[in-house]
């Protein structure tokens, strides 16, 4: 009996592909009946979960080295959002959450997509150490590159994928909500490189007494086959979560006002407007 399989907690060992395919390796031994075990994708939040749209079902096979394979084909499209990864074993009432084992995300790094539909899936640890794989499906798709800035201005560069630009292109910061505002800049660009400068300054209408989250959108523009608005995210290399791990320096933009570029949760580039702290 193995180490995995005397712990009863299944790990598995990961190798992502750059046209989002993963390979999952577990330690587990073969079934002495012949039924082989499945690996399930489940869609975190789902509602109704438990539907054919919320659970991604893959056999196991068994490698020559006593280990089982389960394989996330690249053509196989799981919605986008988190997935936890359990495994279901013949005869067993539950399904076991499995732990990440060796994550190899090279094939990740500097990834450059020859398409304009976009499917980017990264496993990745959970806080409470499980297994995850976080999915996007973007067409088409804005990637954000270096982030600088120039006195009350931030300027971004990055790639646009999927479609191109017009000559009344502009990236739109939108605040949330009914009532939010829409701050307007051109961008420029061409074969597929964009840039814009957003004036942090403009941002505020007033004197700055709560937080606000401003999102960035590139919109095309008449040369443009996509939708009015593209979000401008950072997905195309091994980071799951950008959110806690690119910081930027946070910039006066008036009325009270400091405005902070940062990542959400889903790497999407917004902008924090909050008070100035007090002196």
């Amino acid at each position: 009996m193995t180490d995995s399989a005397a712990r009863r907690t299944p790990r598995a060992d990961c190798t992502a592909g750059p046209g989002g395919g993963i390979t999952f390796d577990l330690d587990l031994g073969r079934s002495e009946d012949g039924e082989a075990p499945e690996l399930l994708l489940r869609l975190r939040g789902a509602k109704g979960a438990g539907g054919d749209g919320d659970t991604v079902r893959l056999p196991l096979s068994p490698l020559r080295d006593g280990r089982l394979r389960a394989v996330l084909p690249g053509a196989v499209e799981p919605a986008e959002g988190r997935w936890d990864v359990y495994l279901r074993e013949p005869g067993a009432d539950d399904d076991v959450a499995v732990e990440p084992g060796v994550r190899d995300l090279r094939l990740l790094v500097d990834h450059a997509p020859d398409s304009g539909r976009i499917a980017v899936r990264i496993p990745y640890p959970t806080l409470d150490g499980r297994l995850a794989v976080r999915c996007w499906l973007r067409a088409p798709h804005a990637e954000a590159g270096p982030v600088t800035f120039d006195g009350h201005g931030m300027t971004v560069e990055g790639t646009l994928y999927g479609t191109g630009l017009g000559a009344d292109a502009r990236v739109e910061a939108r605040q949330p909500g009914a009532d939010g505002r829409v701050l307007r800049v051109p961008v420029t660009g061409q074969e597929g490189a964009f840039a814009f400068t957003l004036p942090l300054d403009r941002l505020a209408d007033g004197p700055v007494t709560a937080p606000q989250l401003w999102t960035l959108w590139l919109v095309p523009g008449t040369a443009g086959d996509g939708p009015a608005g593209v979000r401008i995210s950072r997905i195309l290399d091994d980071v799951w979560d950008r959110k806690k791990i690119f910081v930027y320096p946070g910039r006066d933009a008036g009325e009270g006002g400091r405005a902070t570029p940062c990542y959400s949760t889903d790497n999407d580039l917004c902008v924090r407007l909050e008070p100035q702290p007090a002196p």
